[in-house]
């Protein structure tokens, strides 16, 4: 019995239904404590995170010795053809799914939740987990390509110190880092004032997303069903701290715990998943795309010309790489794109914004599954790298 109390998705159930017994009866304040805390976590994650992502990503490249820029390009094509795969999906999908719903509207909620503390220090724009990528691929290279033995030492060590702070500390209080979101869309009324208007979107959405992302675990398994819902249910965990932190980045430790588990090479893991986050958000793409198709449809009467999307698609892609896996990062730098190649106007804007902040759960819970589905592709992709350029498999994170 102790056992199961020790799984982590058993002490959020329990959390949760405390909270949901009592919900009624909590002062707002209270409410507010529990986000607070939670953003607390986050801030923390978010101070944490650039060094550790440049410690994973450089231990990884720094494993691959000489063939360390062959990796590099090989994932950056790789998450290229994952992202605009998936913006044309989205463009069949709204093909099927725009004579079945209803009008769009703007859909509001109450989201005056403030919270009742927050670190007096701000972060740099300069700290950012895209920056530790870059630094750590930088790290990484000079590791793998001289024969110094310091850099070596240096990364093994930062990376062992990473996982420790990751491992010990932050994954034991998901439970309360879950608790302070769910108090926040509880207080807001997000789920009454949303869901329910708009539940015939959401089950197209939720279909088109539940379809893409078991066609990944099944590329990625290439194996037996079990296989196929085992890999499902450890990256599951991941998806539903994403489901309500509503960031990518700070739930990348369990991301990268559960993908770990589906992988031939576990290390493996700790060198894609930090590498892709911010840039391979297929929930995003998937998402986006569609509410952009269907906007399209329903402002101009016609679904958006083929010539049209083609170039639409070439330039989200691209603007991918310059996106933030976090709470409304993206959609600002999506804006001008939608306005470019879709002539959005102000109306379509402000449409879309509201449907993103509605959305976000489901989108970085998508990201992050779906993440965790294509590391096993993409790890069966480098293995065929590998043999293709005849060298052994590469002891990828072994010391």
């Amino acid at each position: 019995m102790s056992v199961i109390f020790k799984q982590r998705a058993v002490q959020v159930l329990l959390v949760l239904i405390f909270y949901f017994s009592f919900a009624a009866f909590l002062p707002p304040v209270v409410h507010q404590g529990f986000y607070t805390f939670s953003i607390f976590i986050k801030d923390i994650l978010m101070w944490l995170l650039p060094l550790s992502v440049g410690f994973f990503i450089a231990h990884a490249i720094g494993s691959f010795k000489q063939y360390a820029p062959l990796f590099i390009i090989t994932l950056v094509i790789f998450e290229t053809l994952s992202n605009f795969s998936s913006v044309w999906y989205a463009y069949l999908g709204g093909h099927l799914a725009v004579e079945h719903l209803p009008p769009l509207k703007v859909a509001t909620s109450n989201s005056d939740f403030p919270i009742l503390w927050r670190l007096p220090l701000s972060r740099p724009s300069f700290w950012s987990a895209d920056k530790g990528a870059l630094t750590g691929l930088i790290l990484g290279c000079i590791s793998a390509l001289t024969r110094f033995p310091f850099p070596k030492q240096f990364l093994d060590k930062g990376k062992e110190k990473s996982e420790w702070v990751l491992i010990k500390i932050f994954s034991r209080v998901i439970p309360l880092f879950v608790l302070g979101f769910v108090a926040r869309m509880y207080q807001t009324h997000l789920f009454h004032n949303v869901v329910i208007p708009y539940s015939t979107l959401f089950v197209w959405l939720l279909i088109l997303l539940a379809f893409y992302i078991l066609g990944l675990f099944v590329l990625g398994s290439l194996g037996t069903f079990k296989d196929i819902l085992q890999s499902i249910k450890n990256v599951l965990p991941a998806g539903g701290i994403a489901f309500t932190s509503g960031c990518s980045i700070s739930t990348m430790p369990w991301t990268i715990e559960g993908t770990a588990k589906n992988l031939q090479n576990p290390s493996f893991a700790k060198g894609v998943i930090p590498a892709t986050t911010n840039v391979q958000q297929i929930g995003d793409c998937i998402t986006n795309t569609f509410l952009c198709f269907l906007l399209y449809t329903h402002f101009f009467g016609h679904p958006p010309p083929f010539m049209t999307w083609a170039s639409f698609s070439i330039m989200f892609v691209l603007a991918r790489f310059a996106t933030a896996a976090v709470l409304g990062g993206a959609i600002f730098i999506m804006l001008p794109i939608y306005e470019a190649y879709l002539s959005f106007n102000a109306e379509m804007i402000a449409i879309i914004l509201a449907f993103n902040v509605i959305l976000d759960p489901i989108v970085t819970s998508s990201n992050v599954i779906a993440n965790g589905a294509l590391c096993r592709i993409y790890e069966n992709v480098w293995n065929k790298v590998v043999r293709i350029t005849k060298t052994k498999k590469l002891p990828i994170g072994k010391n």
